[in-house]
């Protein structure tokens, strides 16, 4: 993969050069009918799924932020029985619900709603033909589907700066009375079983970013005479990345298992192999560092940015407020088959 570099010579590649190469290579990746070939979650072959978004985020993770969110849409709108994508569309999720920015629903003429607002985070803001977005209603938080690019849909310059995803696209986004079609009823979104195996798939795509910055480290390992200290970085890598390989191969397997969640068991299932894939990431671009020290982070333009994508694609994963929800939901359980041999 190599990045096309701004002309005006910052050293680096531009912010929107990014943006614009992540949206005609996800618009390409949706033209070509990959989605298409990408299994639903639960339906028998969801280590066929995590595996492909694996994939994609080795090679490029803001696109596979941009083809995970148009991925997880399909399975929304599947589970929700809404009418599915049209050829040529490119779907996002976009239900981040941080302090501050605030996005309402109310009902207008006819079938359709209005939405009024910010919402922050909006992958895809600029390439994306339709949206899957949370909104507060009277009745409570609702799930709408949106056309972007028409009148009163705006993505707000400057709300992007972030150098670690840049490509991925995702300002904030303001509506003024812009149609939407509701998409199951109130908290639908985050009843449904598919909410936490969808959390599944983003820490299926961290890994492959943490998988491409440890290819750095045996790059170099394979290059030099034996190292000790290298070689132990690289086994202390290669040990924590089998484990977060392991233990998305069993979630997957648990998900088809139960694709309904009869069991109760999705939301620790999901929160484990987030936080443990997150850790791992950290564990890697930590190794990483130590083990190659600045060289390629200040020459290498594509390991440097993978490495900036990856640091700021895991803070999806909220650290102790994600850990303080796992640990009060074991609080209330009696027991869980899955955390024994």
């Amino acid at each position: 993969m190599t990045f096309p570099l701004d002309s005006s010579a910052r050293g680096g590649p531009d912010g929107d050069v990014l943006r614009r190469a992540a949206a005609e290579r996800f618009a390409r990746w949706v033209d070509h009918g990959h989605p298409a070939g990408l299994p639903l979650p639960g339906a028998g072959r969801t280590r066929r799924r995590l595996r492909v978004l694996h994939d994609l985020a080795l090679a490029d993770l803001s696109l596979a932020r941009l083809a995970e969110g148009h991925a997880d849409a399909l399975a929304i709108l599947s589970e929700l029985d809404a009418p599915p994508a049209g050829p040529g569309e490119r779907w996002a999720v976009w239900a981040a619900q941080p302090p501050g920015a605030v996005l309402t629903a109310r009902q207008g003429p006819g079938d359709d709603w209005l939405l009024d607002g910010v919402k922050p985070y909006c992958s895809g803001a600029h390439s994306c033909t339709h949206a899957l977005v949370t909104a507060d209603t009277d009745a409570g938080r609702r799930l709408f589907a949106v056309a972007t690019g028409g009148p009163g849909y705006t993505p707000v310059a400057g709300t992007w700066q972030a150098v670690g995803m840049a490509g991925s696209d995702s300002p904030d986004v303001r509506f003024a009375q812009v149609p939407a079609r509701p998409v199951g009823d109130v908290d639908a979104y985050l009843r449904r079983p598919g909410f936490w195996h969808g959390g599944i798939g983003v820490a299926a795509c961290w890994l492959g970013g943490a998988q491409g910055v440890a290819d750095a480290l045996r790059a170099k390992a394979g290059r030099k005479e034996p190292d000790a200290l290298l070689a132990a970085h690289l086994g202390a890598v290669d040990v924590a990345l089998h484990g977060a390989v392991c233990a998305l191969a069993a979630a997957a397997d648990a998900v088809d298992r139960d694709p309904r969640d009869r069991e109760g068991r999705a939301e620790v299932r999901a929160s484990r192999v987030r936080a443990l894939v997150a850790d791992v990431c950290a564990r890697v671009l930590d190794e990483v560092g130590r083990a190659l020290g600045a060289g390629p982070l200040c020459h290498d333009m594509e390991h440097a940015q993978r490495v900036a994508d990856l640091t700021v694609y895991i803070r999806q994963h909220h650290a102790e407020r994600d850990l303080a929800a796992l640990g009060a939901h074991l609080a209330g359980a009696k027991s869980d088959p899955e955390s024994a041999l």
